[in-house]
């Protein structure tokens, strides 16, 4: 038996062609922009790469990483969740409250990802079943999550202290926080779960073309409703490392966190119109828009400028899916 391998001119004109196709620069533009970003910021200031720096700029990621990864489930299917920052918010009020009135860590945590899961649950009825467009109703949870979050807490932060939450923050293994491997094991487990079982492709398979996906046997309501509710689960999750972070529950809504989490799935790849993306990609996405603050913040760029960079970067990632096919 005699086996045949490509010549090397042949390899390389696969790799060439390869290199021209839009999908790969739309899959590894996430990627590429962090390589990119490390190095100029390296170059330009040497203190970008050191430890400290870096555990900053993990530690950063961590919530945003969190909060991708459930806008990517939404996304995948053609949607798009307006209220996961107001969510967040909303659960780490509940979560506040619960610490303070003395209900113990466990059950506050268990409080808080409940509070995130009804306004997910609340979003995928209202869309899947109630019919209304998505924009609608994530746009008025955006306004009743941030209501509720404002009427409990009377306007003001709840202090949170809890040794076991201060620990988790500003603990880790050398370089890597707590934190950043806790958004890094649920990156993982969706990874798996988009990619290793059904619900996964019947996820990707409403994304792609609802009326096909029916066609085939899948329940399409119930899997939008999932998605959401698997947003606002790990909105819940995030909240929980975002008081463990600050030390308080703020009731006033970070909409950086929404635009950044919508920003992030676009950088890694995850089409707009559905039914194609990964998780990689969306987790890449944060890493990049964090480096791209901490970088700005490291040069004395002022903070006004960081809001403009973040928009030319996820336009021109934007671009790149016009020519994807």
């Amino acid at each position: 038996m005699t086996t045949t391998t490509a010549p090397p001119a042949t390899r390389g004109s696969a790799l060439a062609d390869h290199l021209r196709q839009p999908s790969f620069w739309v899959e590894w533009a996430s990627v590429i922009g962090l390589v990119v970003l490390v190095a100029i910021f390296t170059a330009l200031d040497p203190r970008f790469l050191s430890s400290g720096n870096i555990k900053a700029m993990l530690l950063a990621s961590a919530i945003l990483t969190i909060l991708a990864v459930g806008q990517s489930f939404v996304i995948l299917t053609a949607g798009i969740d307006l209220s996961i920052a107001s969510t967040m918010t909303f659960a780490a009020v509940t979560f506040g409250m619960a610490m303070t009135s003395g209900k113990g860590l466990a059950l506050s945590c268990l409080i808080a990802v409940a509070a995130g899961a009804a306004v997910g649950l609340v979003n995928g009825f209202l869309i899947a079943k109630g019919g209304i467009t998505d924009f609608i109703v994530t746009l008025g949870a955006l306004s009743a999550a941030s209501g509720l979050a404002l009427i409990l807490s009377d306007g003001r932060p709840i202090t949170v202290i809890s040794a076991p939450l201060f620990k988790l923050s500003a603990g880790g293994f050398g370089m890597i926080p707590y934190t950043f491997l806790i958004a890094v094991a649920v990156a993982v487990l969706a990874h798996l779960v988009l990619f290793s079982t059904p619900f996964g492709t019947h996820v990707l398979a409403t994304g792609g073309s609802v009326d096909a996906a029916q066609a085939t046997g899948v329940r399409t309501a119930r899997i939008k409703m999932a998605v959401y509710l698997i947003a606002g689960v790990l909105a819940g999750l995030a909240a929980i490392l975002l008081v463990a972070r600050v030390g308080s529950a703020e009731p006033a809504a970070n909409t950086t966190f929404l635009l950044n989490s919508v920003a992030a799935v676009v950088l890694g790849g995850v089409s707009l119109f559905g039914g194609k993306g990964s998780i990689k990609g969306p987790v890449f996405g944060a890493l990049l828009l964090t480096a791209l603050a901490n970088g700005l913040t490291l040069l004395g760029v002022s903070q006004f400028y960081q809001p403009l960079a973040v928009g030319i970067v996820v336009v021109g990632a934007a671009f790149l899916t016009r020519f994807e096919k």
